[in-house]
């Protein structure tokens, strides 16, 4: 089992599934971006997590604040 040391943990580590009749037919290993998976539901919380770190080392926003 994969555990994440809390909410922050988990962002950036989309899970790729395979989409198994695709890959059967091509012959190829297709993998699919399980998007819906992220941990706000969103394709945005990698992008959100980067805004959010980048004030806080700017000095605009305290950790944690």
């Amino acid at each position: 089992m994969d555990v994440k040391d809390g909410f922050i943990g988990t962002i950036g580590n989309t899970p790729l599934i395979r989409l198994r009749k695709i890959s059967e037919e091509t012959g190829c290993n297709i993998l699919g971006k399980a998007e819906f998976l992220n941990p706000g539901g969103s394709v945005k919380d990698r992008a959100a997590w980067f805004i959010v770190k980048d004030a806080e080392e700017k000095g605009l926003l305290r950790p944690g604040g």
